[in-house]
């Protein structure tokens, strides 16, 4: 893993960036700002680095195609739904995660035991959410079809509080929702994501910012790889970062850190190969119409890095 790293590292190692130059970069609140600031790879920084806050993947794209920032972080299911709607986003860094948190909840209670239990109930997610994700694919490994439950597309919160009351059977989410509620003792996994989804998480920028602001990206992209090499190697220090801006218990990104092993990865034949394998599955499900279905290699881009290597 570390000679993963280091080569990934390596080839987006670029010349240095011009003093004026500004890469706009949306982020949600705990996520590349904290951890890099938490890791030290912002020291010296020889650009402008101007960080949006948002709540969601889904308005960051929004902002992204608007040209309102150039880059942000987001997960394969926006990003795969972004591509297909026309925002002109391409992936220039890919990072691979286990999928222990994103799971599928019930109460400690439920009489619910495996995925075919789930057969003609109710399921709360976000809609196009990776926690939407892994329930199609979960069904799909049962044998089911994908209207054989029915889903209640509520945000977390709200998925939460219809999970308690019994209003939905079931809650299909991610970090830091899933540690939040184990640690609290309410609920159990019936399926996480591990063997079924890819466990992606992408690094974007907006067809212009890679156009014009390659060697800027490449270095942002370096940093940041670099700081998830840093949280790879003890988790402790950003989960207390991670804790006092985010007001939960530690012990929640302790055991969303420490067991997700989030890593930055080569955009590769195998990263290529998962991600057209999520797009099938929308179009299989019916999310995203198979005209307009982007192919993987269209929509992961390789030229930042390439242009880092040539320039060395």
């Amino acid at each position: 893993m570390r000679a993963v790293i280091l080569a990934l590292l390596a080839i987006l190692a670029v010349r240095p960036a011009q003093a004026q130059d500004v890469l706009r970069v949306g982020d949600q609140r705990g996520n590349a700002r904290a951890l890099m600031e938490a890791a030290g790879v912002l020291d010296g920084l020889p650009y402008r680095l101007d960080w949006s806050e948002f709540p969601a993947a889904a308005p960051l794209l929004e902002a992204l195609n608007a040209g309102a920032i150039d880059a942000g972080g987001v997960g394969d299911a926006p990003f795969t739904f972004a591509a297909a709607a026309g925002v002109p986003v391409k992936a220039f860094l890919a990072f691979r995660n286990r999928q222990d948190g994103l799971a599928i909840l019930v109460l400690k209670e439920s009489p619910l035991r495996t995925v075919a239990d789930l057969k003609g109930k109710r399921v709360a997610t976000n809609r196009g959410s990776i926690g939407h994700q892994v329930v199609l694919a979960a069904l799909e490994e049962a044998g089911l079809p994908a209207d054989s439950v029915t889903f209640s597309f509520l945000p977390p919160a709200d998925a939460k509080i219809a999970l308690a009351s019994g209003a939905v059977d079931a809650w299909s989410t991610w970090e830091p929702y899933t540690s939040t509620a184990e640690l609290a003792g309410l609920v159990r996994v019936i399926r996480d994501g591990n063997g079924i989804t890819p466990g992606l998480t992408f690094a974007v920028a907006s067809d212009d910012a890679i156009r014009t602001k390659r060697a800027l990206l490449a270095d942002f992209g370096a940093r940041l790889a670099r700081a998830r090499a840093w949280a790879l190697t003890d988790p402790r220090p950003y989960a207390a970062v991670w804790s006092k801006l985010i007001g939960l218990p530690e012990a929640v990104p302790l055991r969303w850190f420490g067991r997700a092993a989030y890593r930055a990865v080569p955009i590769d034949a195998s990263v290529i190969a998962d991600e057209q394998r999520s797009i099938d599955l929308y179009v299989r499900a019916g999310l995203i119409p198979k005209a307009r279905a982007p192919r993987a290699e269209a929509i992961l881009d390789t030229s930042v890095s390439q242009t880092a290597a040539a320039v060395q």
